[in-house]
């Protein structure tokens, strides 16, 4: 392991490495992760390529936010929790704070705003998710079963849209995956290569064991809390964290889980929702925190912390479970195949969460049509970065509506 200095592994010294890659990492997970290589392997060398890699994998292969994932991991290698936290907390908070502040305007002074501007953001939460759709497809579907496992679960979420064919979808994915996917398992390391790509993160095998309890407990039990108490607070927690549980494949799949549980329920309306994902795109930092903005739309400043704790934990509590076992599930054959089987489901999803908003006429005239066509060719041949195409859509949209 490389020499850092003592400075390094403060608590508020990680905080603030985090902090500037909160306000300044645009472009989603992937972009994220290229930053913190960059930050942490090439500058300040607080661990090579090889644990690097693995820390990656580890991170993308287990459900919630990888880059978040990694960023909480890097903190706890440094400070223990201590680390990791204040590396969440100067990560997530820039765009949370942004996200929140938004919706403010949004619901207190939403008639201040330009007439168009939530139309044309809306257009732009469309186009990014389909990029998202036509990416991950490409990916994650790489062969005629995964394509078909793909449009089954588009298209039973699209014929039945709860938050109950969302959580089956996911659930049949893996399974299929799990039998019907012949998958080869990752090669094993040689003992050389292994030790030169051990995770030197100290997470003991029995604080493992007690994420993982936790972590199913809170799967289970909190919707029975949730239907006994019929508190709306209890039940907004258990729908963040139900969502943050089940997201495999990045932040965009948080979308089709969260629009199926506050839209139907009539928390936040399908424009509102739409308007603040849009704006979750061009904010830096990552995209879990669209939680902030759901949960101040339906709560306030309590609203936005419970959301947003609720939406994180479950990832790190299973990715401080998975830590000490991670060598063991890379070269898993079953693990890797079910997990290839929940990745195309995943896509599947993306696809329902673009139709349906098609399906209920949110492209409300033949302006939003050519926008829409504008900041798809924008994203997918242009290679615009999404903040921009968000920007750009909402100015057009408004533009649009004062000429017309």
């Amino acid at each position: 392991m490389p020499t850092v200095v003592a400075a390094d592994r403060r608590p508020w010294a990680v905080f603030l490495v985090f902090l500037r890659l909160g306000l300044t990492s645009f472009g989603g997970p992937i972009a994220h992760l290229a930053y913190f290589r960059t930050e942490f392997v090439q500058q300040r060398r607080w661990l090579d390529e090889h644990e690097y890699a693995s820390l990656v994998a580890l991170c993308q292969f287990l459900p919630g936010p990888a880059s978040s994932q990694v960023g909480f991991a890097l903190g706890w290698s440094r400070a223990g929790y201590q680390g990791a936290l204040a590396a969440w907390c100067g990560f997530t908070l820039p765009s949370a704070l942004l996200l929140v502040a938004f919706a403010y305007l949004l619901l207190q002074h939403g008639q201040v705003l330009p007439a168009g501007l939530l139309p044309g953001l809306m257009v732009a939460a469309l186009a990014v998710v389909a990029q998202a759709v036509w990416g991950m497809g490409r990916s994650l579907c790489p062969d005629a079963p995964r394509r078909a496992l793909a449009l089954l679960a588009a298209a039973a979420v699209w014929l039945w849209p709860s938050a109950w064919t969302l959580m089956g979808v996911i659930v049949l994915g893996a399974v299929i995956g799990r039998w019907g996917l012949a998958l080869a398992p990752a090669p094993a390391a040689s003992p050389a290569e292994g030790a030169q790509a051990a995770l030197q993160i100290p997470v003991g095998r029995r604080l493992a064991w007690g994420c993982l309890a936790v972590f199913v407990a809170a799967l289970a039990l909190w919707p029975l809390w949730a239907w006994a108490s019929g508190s709306f607070w209890v039940a907004l927690v258990e729908v963040f964290y139900r969502s943050g549980a089940l997201v495999f494949g990045g932040g965009h799949v948080v979308l089709p889980m969260l629009q199926a549980e506050v839209v139907p329920k009539g928390w936040v309306d399908l424009e509102t929702f739409l308007a603040g994902y849009a704006v979750a795109q061009a904010v830096p930092g990552p995209l879990f925190t669209f939680a902030a903005f759901l949960g101040a739309a339906m709560g306030g400043w309590l609203g936005a912390v419970l959301a947003l704790l609720a939406v994180f934990a479950p990832g790190m509590l299973v990715l401080l479970a998975a830590l000490p076992h991670w060598e063991r599930l890379r070269q898993s054959a079953q693990a890797q195949s079910a997990l290839a089987g929940v990745n195309a489901a995943v896509v599947g999803l993306l696809l329902a969460a673009l139709l349906l908003p098609l399906q209920a006429g949110v492209l409300a005239s033949a302006q939003d049509v050519a926008l829409l066509a504008l900041a798809a060719l924008a994203l997918l041949w242009g290679k615009w970065p999404a903040w921009l195409v968000v920007l750009g859509s909402g100015a057009l949209g408004a533009l649009w509506a004062a000429l017309g």
